[in-house]
């Protein structure tokens, strides 16, 4: 098949449908190299129409917390105070520094989520 840069979302479907019968195809080959091409043309197409963007640190705080069965409490031992942890969820307070290191420590959260304004 000729494929070339997806536009629309038929484009994209169809792309899909050509993928799934071709998900075996071996490297190096006709089918493979077919295979290769239209990944690269369906992320592309994802990317740019389906990105994904990242959270608020916050929320992101407070889902974590709700993973790992966090409370306030022990959201303290993390990065303080009792009332800092309020302020911080209530966005009444900004992370610092610390606490982003602290939180990307302990809860698993990507600095580059805590470091983002809110």
């Amino acid at each position: 098949m000729n494929w070339k840069v997806i536009k629309t979302e038929r484009q994209y479907k169809r792309a899909l449908v050509r993928l799934e019968q071709i998900f075996d195809a071996r490297k190096n080959t006709r089918l493979g190299d077919e295979l290769e091409l239209l990944s690269l043309l369906v992320e592309a197409y994802e990317k740019e129409r389906y990105a994904i963007v990242a959270p608020d640190p916050i929320e992101a705080i407070k889902f974590r917390m709700e993973q790992l069965g966090f409370t306030q409490k022990d959201l303290c031992n993390v990065i303080g105070l009792k009332s800092r942890v309020s302020e911080i969820l209530n966005r009444k307070r900004k992370l610092n520094l610390d606490m982003i290191r602290k939180l990307n420590r302990a809860l698993g959260i990507p600095a580059e989520v805590l470091v983002r304004e809110y």
